[in-house]
C-alpha cells in the first residue's frame, strides 16, 4: 500500500505580486491628469521696507469709484446698492471716460480709481463675478480705443509687432486702476 506524502498547506507564490502591485502603480501616475489650476492672476505690489514709513497717498475723493459686497453677497456702489452685477461695467466706463465732463465723475482716466473691497463672509463667486464686470469694463474702454472688439483685444499676440501696436494704441496712458482693499470683518 502506498503512503500519502504530507504535502502541507499550498501557498501561493507572492513574489510577482510585488511587480505587479509596481506596474499599477506607474500606470496610474502615467495616466491620471492632475488640474493645473490658476488662480487670479494679480499683480501684487511689492513688499514695503519695514525701515520706511509709508507714504501718504492724497487722491480726490471724486476720482474714487467705491464698489463693496457685504457678507450677504450684496453690493454697494457709490454709497447706493446695486441688485444687479452685470451693470457694473456700464457704470465704471461711464465713471472712467467721463464723456460729458460730469463733476460727479473722475476729473481724468488717467486719476480714475475703482476701489473694490469685500466681507470676509463674501463667496468667491460674487467676489469673482464684481472682478470681472470691473475689469471687462477697462477692456471694453480698451478695445474701443482701439477700434476692435473687445474679445479681440483680449485675444492679442503681444510678441506679434502689429498687434502690439493695437494694444498700446487701446491702452494708451489709461492704467487699469482696479485697488481691491483688505476685506473688513
Amino acid at each position: 500500500m502506498a503512503r500519502k506524502k504530507d504535502r502541507g498547506t499550498p501557498e501561493v507564490n507572492s513574489g510577482s505580486m510585488a511587480d505587479i502591485a509596481f506596474l499599477l502603480l506607474v500606470f496610474f501616475l502615467v495616466t491620471t491628469t492632475i488640474p493645473n489650476e490658476k488662480g487670479l492672476l494679480l499683480q501684487l505690489p511689492a513688499k514695503p521696507d519695514p525701515n520706511q514709513p509709508p507714504p501718504e497717498v492724497k487722491l480726490n475723493d471724486r476720482n474714487i469709484f467705491k464698489v463693496l459686497i457685504n457678507s450677504e453677497d450684496r453690493l454697494l456702489v457709490e454709497d447706493e446698492p446695486l441688485n444687479d452685477p452685470s451693470k457694473l461695467k456700464e457704470m465704471v466706463k461711464e465713471f472712467v471716460m467721463n464723456p460729458n465732463n460730469d463733476p460727479t465723475l473722475s476729473e481724468s482716466p488717467q486719476d480714475a480709481i475703482v476701489s473694490l473691497k469685500n466681507n470676509r463672509g463674501t463667496s468667491y463667486e460674487m467676489f469673482i463675478t464684481v472682478l470681472d464686470e470691473l475689469q471687462g469694463a477697462y477692456y471694453e474702454i480698451y478695445a474701443e480705443r482701439a477700434g476692435v472688439s473687445p474679445e479681440e483685444f483680449r485675444n492679442l499676440d503681444l510678441n506679434n509687432p502689429e498687434e502690439r501696436a493695437i494694444y498700446e494704441r487701446g491702452r494708451g496712458d489709461i492704467p487699469m486702476a482696479i485697488s481691491i482693499a483688505q476685506p473688513s470683518k
